[in-house]
Protein backbone atom coordinates (compact mmCIF):
# COMPACT_ATOMS: atom_id res chain seq x y z
CA UNK A 1 0.00 0.00 0.00
CA UNK A 2 1.31 3.41 -0.75
CA UNK A 3 2.39 5.82 2.17
CA UNK A 4 -0.18 7.77 2.26
CA UNK A 5 -2.94 5.11 2.22
CA UNK A 6 -5.50 3.63 2.64
CA UNK A 7 -6.87 4.28 -1.05
CA UNK A 8 -10.29 5.74 -1.55
CA UNK A 9 -12.44 5.60 -4.40
CA UNK A 10 -14.52 8.08 -5.62
CA UNK A 11 -17.73 7.77 -7.86
CA UNK A 12 -18.88 10.61 -9.89
CA UNK A 13 -22.23 10.16 -11.97
CA UNK A 14 -22.76 13.01 -13.96
CA UNK A 15 -25.32 13.75 -16.79
CA UNK A 16 -23.54 12.16 -19.45
CA UNK A 17 -19.92 10.20 -18.44
CA UNK A 18 -19.34 8.69 -15.00
CA UNK A 19 -16.13 8.61 -13.75
CA UNK A 20 -14.02 6.20 -11.29
CA UNK A 21 -11.34 8.25 -9.49
CA UNK A 22 -8.45 6.69 -7.02
CA UNK A 23 -7.13 8.91 -4.11
CA UNK A 24 -4.69 8.20 -1.49
CA UNK A 25 -5.82 9.71 2.08
CA UNK A 26 -4.27 13.09 1.39
CA UNK A 27 -6.15 13.66 -2.27
CA UNK A 28 -3.83 13.13 -4.40
CA UNK A 29 -5.25 11.21 -7.38
CA UNK A 30 -3.46 7.79 -8.26
CA UNK A 31 -5.67 6.80 -11.43
CA UNK A 32 -9.57 7.83 -13.05
CA UNK A 33 -11.10 6.32 -16.23
CA UNK A 34 -14.83 7.85 -16.76
CA UNK A 35 -17.05 6.30 -19.11
CA UNK A 36 -19.53 8.29 -21.53
CA UNK A 37 -23.02 7.43 -21.48
CA UNK A 38 -25.77 7.88 -24.06
CA UNK A 39 -28.81 10.34 -24.13
CA UNK A 40 -31.89 9.59 -25.50
CA UNK A 41 -34.13 12.49 -26.58
CA UNK A 42 -37.20 10.78 -27.80
CA UNK A 43 -39.40 13.76 -27.80
CA UNK A 44 -37.93 17.60 -27.94
CA UNK A 45 -37.80 18.80 -24.16
CA UNK A 46 -37.47 15.26 -22.86
CA UNK A 47 -34.17 13.83 -21.26
CA UNK A 48 -33.62 10.40 -20.89
CA UNK A 49 -30.69 7.34 -19.95
CA UNK A 50 -31.06 4.03 -19.76
CA UNK A 51 -30.14 2.48 -15.96
CA UNK A 52 -28.78 -1.08 -17.03
CA UNK A 53 -26.47 1.39 -19.18
CA UNK A 54 -25.20 3.80 -16.14
CA UNK A 55 -24.54 0.63 -14.15
CA UNK A 56 -22.36 -0.92 -17.27
CA UNK A 57 -20.37 2.21 -17.88
CA UNK A 58 -20.29 2.11 -14.01
CA UNK A 59 -18.62 -1.08 -14.17
CA UNK A 60 -16.23 -0.31 -16.84
CA UNK A 61 -15.03 3.01 -15.37
CA UNK A 62 -14.46 0.60 -11.81
CA UNK A 63 -12.72 -1.54 -13.83
CA UNK A 64 -10.40 0.70 -15.81
CA UNK A 65 -9.95 3.08 -12.51
CA UNK A 66 -8.13 -0.08 -10.41
CA UNK A 67 -6.27 -1.90 -13.39
CA UNK A 68 -4.94 1.60 -14.49
CA UNK A 69 -4.04 1.90 -10.89
CA UNK A 70 -2.48 -1.74 -10.25
CA UNK A 71 -3.37 -1.71 -6.56
CA UNK A 72 -4.75 -4.56 -4.60
CA UNK A 73 -8.76 -3.66 -4.65
CA UNK A 74 -8.20 -4.73 -0.78
CA UNK A 75 -6.55 -1.72 -0.30
CA UNK A 76 -9.70 0.64 -1.00
CA UNK A 77 -10.77 1.26 2.06
CA UNK A 78 -13.79 2.96 1.41
CA UNK A 79 -16.09 3.89 -1.37
CA UNK A 80 -18.02 7.88 -2.01
CA UNK A 81 -20.44 8.61 -4.39
CA UNK A 82 -21.34 12.11 -5.79
CA UNK A 83 -24.06 12.43 -8.71
CA UNK A 84 -26.13 14.98 -10.63
CA UNK A 85 -29.10 15.89 -8.81
CA UNK A 86 -33.08 16.19 -9.89
CA UNK A 87 -34.63 14.07 -12.55
CA UNK A 88 -35.93 11.28 -11.77
CA UNK A 89 -34.78 7.77 -11.07
CA UNK A 90 -36.89 5.01 -10.98
CA UNK A 91 -37.08 1.19 -10.37
CA UNK A 92 -40.36 -0.81 -10.43
CA UNK A 93 -42.10 -2.84 -7.99
CA UNK A 94 -39.46 -5.94 -8.74
CA UNK A 95 -36.42 -4.06 -8.55
CA UNK A 96 -36.39 -3.84 -11.84
CA UNK A 97 -35.00 -0.18 -13.89
CA UNK A 98 -37.92 1.55 -14.78
CA UNK A 99 -37.11 4.97 -16.47
CA UNK A 100 -34.64 7.24 -15.86
CA UNK A 101 -35.04 10.94 -16.61
CA UNK A 102 -32.07 13.50 -16.58
CA UNK A 103 -31.89 17.01 -14.76
CA UNK A 104 -31.41 18.95 -18.51
CA UNK A 105 -35.48 17.86 -18.96
CA UNK A 106 -38.24 20.15 -19.10
CA UNK A 107 -41.01 18.37 -20.51
CA UNK A 108 -42.63 19.49 -17.18
CA UNK A 109 -42.45 22.82 -18.01
CA UNK A 110 -46.42 23.30 -17.89
CA UNK A 111 -46.58 21.50 -14.59
CA UNK A 112 -44.10 23.07 -12.81
CA UNK A 113 -45.83 26.32 -13.43
CA UNK A 114 -49.34 24.86 -12.40
CA UNK A 115 -47.96 23.73 -9.19
CA UNK A 116 -46.26 27.14 -8.73
CA UNK A 117 -49.17 29.03 -8.96
CA UNK A 118 -50.94 26.98 -6.86
CA UNK A 119 -48.83 26.07 -4.24
CA UNK A 120 -45.07 27.18 -4.72
CA UNK A 121 -45.48 29.54 -1.60
CA UNK A 122 -46.47 26.53 0.56
CA UNK A 123 -43.52 24.91 -0.94
CA UNK A 124 -40.89 26.88 -0.38
CA UNK A 125 -41.89 27.59 3.17
CA UNK A 126 -41.64 23.58 3.57
CA UNK A 127 -38.30 22.40 1.52
CA UNK A 128 -37.07 26.30 1.05
CA UNK A 129 -37.25 25.48 -2.74
CA UNK A 130 -40.39 26.24 -5.49
CA UNK A 131 -41.21 23.71 -8.32
CA UNK A 132 -39.28 24.09 -11.07
CA UNK A 133 -39.23 21.83 -14.30
CA UNK A 134 -36.29 19.07 -14.08
CA UNK A 135 -37.18 18.99 -10.44
CA UNK A 136 -37.29 15.38 -9.10
CA UNK A 137 -41.28 15.91 -7.36
CA UNK A 138 -42.50 17.83 -10.19
CA UNK A 139 -41.44 14.91 -13.06
CA UNK A 140 -43.16 12.11 -10.88
CA UNK A 141 -46.00 14.36 -10.35
CA UNK A 142 -45.79 14.56 -14.20
CA UNK A 143 -45.59 11.22 -14.85
CA UNK A 144 -48.09 10.29 -12.44
CA UNK A 145 -50.63 11.96 -14.68
CA UNK A 146 -49.10 11.61 -17.87
CA UNK A 147 -47.65 8.09 -17.62
CA UNK A 148 -50.05 6.71 -15.24
CA UNK A 149 -48.95 3.25 -16.62
CA UNK A 150 -45.12 3.85 -15.28
CA UNK A 151 -46.15 5.31 -12.11
CA UNK A 152 -48.20 2.18 -10.89
CA UNK A 153 -45.72 -0.02 -11.57
CA UNK A 154 -43.13 2.52 -9.74
CA UNK A 155 -41.19 1.07 -6.74
CA UNK A 156 -38.32 3.09 -5.90
CA UNK A 157 -37.16 6.54 -6.51
CA UNK A 158 -33.28 7.24 -6.74
CA UNK A 159 -30.66 10.02 -7.98
CA UNK A 160 -27.92 9.00 -10.38
CA UNK A 161 -25.49 8.36 -7.58
CA UNK A 162 -28.02 5.37 -6.02
CA UNK A 163 -28.61 4.00 -8.97
CA UNK A 164 -24.94 2.82 -8.61
CA UNK A 165 -25.07 2.50 -5.07
CA UNK A 166 -28.11 0.49 -5.55
CA UNK A 167 -26.15 -1.90 -8.10
CA UNK A 168 -22.84 -1.93 -5.95
CA UNK A 169 -24.40 -2.70 -2.40
CA UNK A 170 -28.30 -4.01 -2.74
CA UNK A 171 -28.95 -1.37 -1.16
CA UNK A 172 -32.39 0.89 -1.63
CA UNK A 173 -31.30 4.03 -0.23
CA UNK A 174 -30.82 7.82 -0.54
CA UNK A 175 -29.07 10.79 1.36
CA UNK A 176 -30.13 14.21 2.54
CA UNK A 177 -28.01 16.38 0.45
CA UNK A 178 -29.49 14.85 -2.94
CA UNK A 179 -33.26 15.06 -1.68
CA UNK A 180 -33.42 17.92 -0.04
CA UNK A 181 -31.26 19.36 -3.03
CA UNK A 182 -34.89 17.85 -5.14
CA UNK A 183 -37.36 19.82 -2.97
CA UNK A 184 -38.05 16.89 -0.67
CA UNK A 185 -37.60 16.83 2.49
CA UNK A 186 -38.52 19.63 5.25
CA UNK A 187 -36.24 22.11 5.91
CA UNK A 188 -34.19 22.28 8.55
CA UNK A 189 -35.29 19.34 9.96
CA UNK A 190 -34.02 17.37 6.83
CA UNK A 191 -37.33 15.16 7.17
CA UNK A 192 -39.68 13.17 4.73
CA UNK A 193 -42.84 15.15 4.99
CA UNK A 194 -46.61 14.60 4.49
CA UNK A 195 -47.83 17.93 3.62
CA UNK A 196 -45.27 18.97 1.23
CA UNK A 197 -46.01 15.50 -0.90
CA UNK A 198 -49.78 16.41 -0.92
CA UNK A 199 -49.03 20.04 -2.59
CA UNK A 200 -47.41 17.95 -5.38
CA UNK A 201 -50.68 15.55 -5.93
CA UNK A 202 -48.37 13.15 -4.19
CA UNK A 203 -50.20 11.73 -0.96
CA UNK A 204 -49.68 8.20 -2.54
CA UNK A 205 -45.64 8.21 -3.15
CA UNK A 206 -44.70 7.88 0.63
CA UNK A 207 -43.63 4.28 -0.62
CA UNK A 208 -41.46 5.10 -3.47
CA UNK A 209 -38.84 6.99 -0.88
CA UNK A 210 -35.83 4.98 0.49
CA UNK A 211 -33.98 5.46 3.15
CA UNK A 212 -32.54 8.60 4.14
CA UNK A 213 -28.90 8.66 5.79
CA UNK A 214 -26.57 10.84 6.01
CA UNK A 215 -23.94 11.45 3.25
CA UNK A 216 -21.16 10.43 5.11
CA UNK A 217 -23.04 6.83 6.24
CA UNK A 218 -22.46 3.65 5.00
CA UNK A 219 -25.42 2.71 2.43
CA UNK A 220 -24.21 -0.77 1.95
CA UNK A 221 -21.30 -2.89 1.41
CA UNK A 222 -20.04 -4.19 -2.09
CA UNK A 223 -22.00 -8.28 -2.98
CA UNK A 224 -19.95 -10.83 -4.26
CA UNK A 225 -21.67 -10.19 -7.48
CA UNK A 226 -21.01 -6.37 -8.15
CA UNK A 227 -17.26 -7.50 -7.06
CA UNK A 228 -17.38 -9.79 -9.84
CA UNK A 229 -18.21 -7.49 -12.09
CA UNK A 230 -16.21 -4.58 -10.93
CA UNK A 231 -12.81 -6.02 -9.52
CA UNK A 232 -13.33 -4.18 -6.64
CA UNK A 233 -13.25 -6.60 -3.21
CA UNK A 234 -16.34 -8.06 -1.96
CA UNK A 235 -17.61 -6.11 1.53
CA UNK A 236 -15.89 -2.75 0.42
CA UNK A 237 -17.93 -0.05 2.51
CA UNK A 238 -19.85 2.06 0.43
CA UNK A 239 -21.22 5.38 1.59
CA UNK A 240 -24.44 7.33 0.51
CA UNK A 241 -22.20 9.71 -0.77
CA UNK A 242 -23.19 13.53 -2.21
CA UNK A 243 -25.34 15.88 -4.53
CA UNK A 244 -22.78 16.02 -7.19
CA UNK A 245 -22.49 20.33 -6.50
CA UNK A 246 -21.85 20.06 -3.17
CA UNK A 247 -19.55 16.99 -3.76
CA UNK A 248 -17.70 19.84 -6.16
CA UNK A 249 -17.58 22.21 -3.42
CA UNK A 250 -15.94 20.00 -1.01
CA UNK A 251 -13.29 18.85 -3.65
CA UNK A 252 -12.79 22.34 -4.82
CA UNK A 253 -11.35 23.55 -1.08
CA UNK A 254 -14.80 25.28 -0.25
CA UNK A 255 -15.66 24.07 3.51
CA UNK A 256 -17.09 26.28 6.73
CA UNK A 257 -19.74 29.19 6.84
CA UNK A 258 -19.12 31.76 3.90
CA UNK A 259 -17.69 29.92 1.80
CA UNK A 260 -18.33 29.85 -1.98
CA UNK A 261 -18.17 27.85 -4.91
CA UNK A 262 -19.05 27.90 -8.35
CA UNK A 263 -19.14 25.09 -10.84
CA UNK A 264 -18.76 25.86 -14.58
CA UNK A 265 -20.59 22.25 -15.50
CA UNK A 266 -23.54 20.94 -16.96
CA UNK A 267 -25.16 23.30 -14.96
CA UNK A 268 -24.23 27.02 -13.29
CA UNK A 269 -24.09 26.42 -9.75
CA UNK A 270 -23.29 29.15 -7.24
CA UNK A 271 -23.49 27.85 -3.73
CA UNK A 272 -22.35 29.31 -0.40
CA UNK A 273 -22.33 27.76 2.64
CA UNK A 274 -24.13 28.31 5.93
CA UNK A 275 -24.89 26.83 9.23
CA UNK A 276 -28.47 28.19 9.09
CA UNK A 277 -30.47 28.08 5.88
CA UNK A 278 -31.29 31.08 3.49
CA UNK A 279 -35.14 32.16 3.84
CA UNK A 280 -35.36 33.66 0.65
CA UNK A 281 -38.01 32.86 -2.24
CA UNK A 282 -35.80 34.58 -4.77
CA UNK A 283 -32.96 31.83 -3.68
CA UNK A 284 -32.90 28.84 -6.06
CA UNK A 285 -32.90 25.90 -3.55
CA UNK A 286 -31.21 25.20 -0.16
CA UNK A 287 -29.25 21.73 0.31
CA UNK A 288 -28.31 20.08 3.87
CA UNK A 289 -25.83 17.65 3.93
CA UNK A 290 -25.52 17.48 7.79
CA UNK A 291 -26.90 18.88 11.18
CA UNK A 292 -25.81 23.15 10.69
CA UNK A 293 -24.70 22.39 7.59
CA UNK A 294 -26.35 24.02 4.32
CA UNK A 295 -25.58 25.24 0.65
CA UNK A 296 -27.53 27.84 -0.43
CA UNK A 297 -27.75 27.74 -4.06
CA UNK A 298 -28.60 30.21 -7.45
CA UNK A 299 -28.72 27.47 -10.14
CA UNK A 300 -30.00 26.68 -13.44
CA UNK A 301 -29.08 24.40 -16.57
CA UNK A 302 -27.22 27.17 -18.57
CA UNK A 303 -23.02 26.60 -18.18
CA UNK A 304 -20.63 24.77 -19.93
CA UNK A 305 -23.18 22.61 -21.21
CA UNK A 306 -23.88 25.02 -23.94
CA UNK A 307 -20.38 25.06 -25.39
CA UNK A 308 -20.61 20.93 -25.28
CA UNK A 309 -23.63 21.37 -27.24
CA UNK A 310 -21.46 23.91 -29.14
CA UNK A 311 -18.44 21.50 -29.49
CA UNK A 312 -20.64 17.81 -30.34
CA UNK A 313 -23.06 19.44 -33.14
CA UNK A 314 -20.46 21.96 -34.85
CA UNK A 315 -16.45 21.74 -33.78
CA UNK A 316 -16.92 17.74 -33.78
CA UNK A 317 -18.78 17.66 -37.03
CA UNK A 318 -17.02 15.09 -39.24
CA UNK A 319 -14.06 14.17 -36.88
CA UNK A 320 -12.43 16.90 -38.18
CA UNK A 321 -10.47 17.75 -34.58
CA UNK A 322 -8.25 15.64 -32.79
CA UNK A 323 -8.49 17.95 -29.57
CA UNK A 324 -11.92 19.70 -29.70
CA UNK A 325 -11.76 21.41 -26.18
CA UNK A 326 -8.06 22.11 -27.39
CA UNK A 327 -9.52 23.96 -31.04
CA UNK A 328 -11.52 26.20 -28.49
CA UNK A 329 -9.07 27.67 -26.20
CA UNK A 330 -6.90 28.68 -29.21
CA UNK A 331 -9.72 30.09 -31.10
CA UNK A 332 -10.81 31.86 -28.34
CA UNK A 333 -7.33 32.75 -27.08
CA UNK A 334 -6.82 34.24 -30.42
CA UNK A 335 -9.31 37.28 -29.95
CA UNK A 336 -9.19 40.71 -28.59
CA UNK A 337 -12.00 41.63 -26.94
CA UNK A 338 -14.52 44.51 -28.50
CA UNK A 339 -16.65 46.69 -27.70
CA UNK A 340 -19.29 45.10 -30.28
CA UNK A 341 -18.05 41.62 -30.02
CA UNK A 342 -21.48 39.40 -30.08
CA UNK A 343 -23.57 38.49 -27.56
CA UNK A 344 -24.60 34.84 -26.67
CA UNK A 345 -27.78 33.75 -24.59
CA UNK A 346 -26.88 30.44 -22.96
CA UNK A 347 -30.27 29.03 -22.72
CA UNK A 348 -30.15 26.31 -25.17
CA UNK A 349 -31.94 24.16 -22.49
CA UNK A 350 -34.58 26.50 -20.80
CA UNK A 351 -32.92 29.10 -18.02
CA UNK A 352 -34.09 29.80 -14.16
CA UNK A 353 -36.41 32.32 -15.35
CA UNK A 354 -38.28 29.87 -17.35
CA UNK A 355 -38.12 27.13 -19.78
CA UNK A 356 -39.28 29.32 -22.58
CA UNK A 357 -35.97 31.00 -22.35
CA UNK A 358 -33.94 29.95 -25.45
CA UNK A 359 -29.90 30.10 -26.45
CA UNK A 360 -29.06 32.53 -29.30
CA UNK A 361 -25.85 35.02 -30.36
CA UNK A 362 -26.90 38.37 -31.06
CA UNK A 363 -24.86 40.96 -32.33
CA UNK A 364 -22.86 39.38 -35.44
CA UNK A 365 -20.74 40.96 -38.29
CA UNK A 366 -19.37 40.06 -41.14
CA UNK A 367 -15.83 40.37 -39.53
CA UNK A 368 -16.49 38.22 -36.87
CA UNK A 369 -15.41 34.31 -36.61
CA UNK A 370 -15.99 31.28 -35.11
CA UNK A 371 -13.53 32.50 -32.37
CA UNK A 372 -15.38 35.58 -31.29
CA UNK A 373 -18.75 32.93 -31.11
CA UNK A 374 -16.72 31.02 -28.57
CA UNK A 375 -15.80 33.36 -27.01
CA UNK A 376 -19.22 34.77 -26.65
CA UNK A 377 -20.20 31.69 -25.16
CA UNK A 378 -17.99 31.71 -22.61
CA UNK A 379 -19.25 35.24 -21.69
CA UNK A 380 -22.71 34.62 -21.99
CA UNK A 381 -21.97 31.78 -19.61
CA UNK A 382 -20.24 33.79 -16.84
CA UNK A 383 -23.29 36.95 -17.44
CA UNK A 384 -25.27 34.43 -16.38
CA UNK A 385 -23.70 33.13 -13.60
CA UNK A 386 -23.16 36.46 -12.55
CA UNK A 387 -26.41 37.36 -12.23
CA UNK A 388 -27.33 34.18 -10.24
CA UNK A 389 -24.25 35.93 -7.47
CA UNK A 390 -26.38 39.26 -7.88
CA UNK A 391 -29.48 37.14 -6.38
CA UNK A 392 -27.74 35.59 -3.96
CA UNK A 393 -26.25 39.17 -2.45
CA UNK A 394 -29.82 40.41 -2.56
CA UNK A 395 -31.04 37.85 -0.16
CA UNK A 396 -27.73 38.51 2.26
CA UNK A 397 -25.70 35.91 1.08
CA UNK A 398 -22.90 37.72 -0.41
CA UNK A 399 -18.66 36.26 -0.64
CA UNK A 400 -15.35 37.71 -1.14
CA UNK A 401 -14.09 34.85 -2.97
CA UNK A 402 -14.69 31.59 -4.65
CA UNK A 403 -13.26 28.60 -5.73
CA UNK A 404 -14.31 27.18 -9.62
CA UNK A 405 -14.76 23.92 -10.06
CA UNK A 406 -16.66 22.01 -12.49
CA UNK A 407 -15.44 21.20 -16.68
CA UNK A 408 -15.07 25.08 -17.19
CA UNK A 409 -12.12 25.31 -14.90
CA UNK A 410 -9.86 23.48 -17.28
CA UNK A 411 -10.03 26.11 -19.47
CA UNK A 412 -7.37 28.66 -19.98
CA UNK A 413 -9.70 31.39 -20.36
CA UNK A 414 -13.15 30.84 -18.58
CA UNK A 415 -11.09 31.25 -14.57
CA UNK A 416 -9.94 34.37 -15.34
CA UNK A 417 -12.87 35.60 -17.20
CA UNK A 418 -14.90 35.05 -14.00
CA UNK A 419 -12.50 36.50 -12.13
CA UNK A 420 -12.60 39.75 -14.09
CA UNK A 421 -16.34 39.63 -14.74
CA UNK A 422 -17.93 38.77 -10.86
CA UNK A 423 -14.67 41.11 -9.16
CA UNK A 424 -13.97 38.78 -7.06
CA UNK A 425 -10.56 36.60 -6.95
CA UNK A 426 -11.05 32.71 -7.83
CA UNK A 427 -8.98 29.87 -6.98
CA UNK A 428 -8.99 26.12 -9.02
CA UNK A 429 -8.16 23.60 -7.05
CA UNK A 430 -5.49 21.15 -7.69
CA UNK A 431 -7.63 18.42 -8.49
CA UNK A 432 -9.21 17.58 -12.00
CA UNK A 433 -11.91 15.55 -10.52
CA UNK A 434 -13.33 17.70 -7.53
CA UNK A 435 -16.98 15.83 -7.59
CA UNK A 436 -15.08 12.69 -7.10
CA UNK A 437 -12.60 13.91 -4.52
CA UNK A 438 -15.65 15.39 -2.54
CA UNK A 439 -17.36 11.59 -2.82
CA UNK A 440 -13.79 10.60 -1.45
CA UNK A 441 -13.85 12.57 1.26
CA UNK A 442 -17.74 11.74 2.01
CA UNK A 443 -15.56 7.87 2.09
CA UNK A 444 -12.85 9.20 4.23
CA UNK A 445 -15.39 10.28 6.93
CA UNK A 446 -17.53 7.46 6.54
CA UNK A 447 -14.85 5.15 7.86
CA UNK A 448 -13.66 7.52 10.18
CA UNK A 449 -10.11 8.40 8.49
CA UNK A 450 -10.92 11.86 9.42
CA UNK A 451 -13.53 13.15 11.84
CA UNK A 452 -15.64 15.41 9.91
CA UNK A 453 -15.67 17.19 5.99
CA UNK A 454 -13.82 20.34 7.21
CA UNK A 455 -10.85 18.08 8.70
CA UNK A 456 -10.94 16.24 5.80
CA UNK A 457 -10.89 19.00 3.20
CA UNK A 458 -8.16 21.00 4.73
CA UNK A 459 -6.18 17.24 4.42
CA UNK A 460 -7.44 16.50 0.93
CA UNK A 461 -7.62 19.50 -1.41
CA UNK A 462 -4.83 22.02 -2.66
CA UNK A 463 -5.56 25.07 -4.26
CA UNK A 464 -3.60 25.11 -7.98
CA UNK A 465 -4.26 28.79 -9.82
CA UNK A 466 -5.07 31.93 -8.44
CA UNK A 467 -7.06 34.32 -10.77
CA UNK A 468 -7.18 38.04 -9.44
CA UNK A 469 -9.72 40.34 -10.83
CA UNK A 470 -8.07 42.77 -13.69
CA UNK A 471 -10.32 45.97 -12.95
CA UNK A 472 -9.58 47.31 -16.60
CA UNK A 473 -11.94 44.23 -17.82
CA UNK A 474 -14.57 44.51 -15.34
CA UNK A 475 -15.23 47.96 -16.93
CA UNK A 476 -15.23 46.00 -19.79
CA UNK A 477 -17.81 43.07 -18.54
CA UNK A 478 -19.87 45.36 -16.53
CA UNK A 479 -20.83 47.57 -19.93
CA UNK A 480 -21.57 44.16 -21.84
CA UNK A 481 -23.06 42.80 -18.68
CA UNK A 482 -26.14 45.51 -19.04
CA UNK A 483 -26.53 45.56 -22.82
CA UNK A 484 -27.10 41.71 -22.45
CA UNK A 485 -29.31 42.01 -19.13
CA UNK A 486 -31.57 44.76 -21.03
CA UNK A 487 -31.30 42.00 -24.43
CA UNK A 488 -32.49 39.16 -21.97
CA UNK A 489 -35.59 41.24 -20.93
CA UNK A 490 -36.53 42.96 -24.24
CA UNK A 491 -35.97 39.35 -26.48
CA UNK A 492 -38.15 37.45 -23.62
CA UNK A 493 -41.85 37.59 -24.85
CA UNK A 494 -40.75 36.74 -28.05
CA UNK A 495 -39.10 33.68 -26.78
CA UNK A 496 -42.33 33.02 -25.15
CA UNK A 497 -44.21 33.28 -28.30
CA UNK A 498 -41.97 31.11 -29.98
CA UNK A 499 -42.63 28.48 -28.13
CA UNK A 500 -46.53 28.83 -27.60
CA UNK A 501 -48.04 25.77 -29.45
CA UNK A 502 -50.78 27.33 -31.84
CA UNK A 503 -53.18 25.71 -34.09
CA UNK A 504 -55.53 26.91 -36.51
CA UNK A 505 -59.14 27.58 -36.29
Amino acid sequence: MAENGPYLLGLDAGNTVIKAVLFDRLGNQLAAHGVDGATHKPSPGMVERSLPELWENAKAAIGGCIRKAGIDPRDIAAIGTAGHGNGLYLFDRDGEPLIGIQSLDIRAAALAAELDEGAGGKMHAISLQRPWPSQTPVLLAWLKRHRPDFYARAGTLLFAKDVVTRYLTGARASEISDMSGAGLLRLPETTYDTELRALYGLEDAQALLPELLRPTSVAGKVTPEAAQATGLAEGTPVMAGYFDVVASALGSGAVGPGAASIVAGSWSINQVFSETPVRDERVFMVAAYGPDLFVNMENSATSAANLEWYVRTLIERGAHHDDPFGVVNRLVGEVVPAHDDPLFHPFLYGGRLGAHQRGGFFGLAGWHGEGHMLRAIFEGVMFEHRRHVEVLGEAGVSFANAALSGGGSRSVHWPQMFADGLGVPVTVAEASETGALGAAIAASVGVGIYPDEVVAVRAMTRPARHFAPNLAMRAHYDRRYAIWTCLTQAVDPLWRELGERKTDA
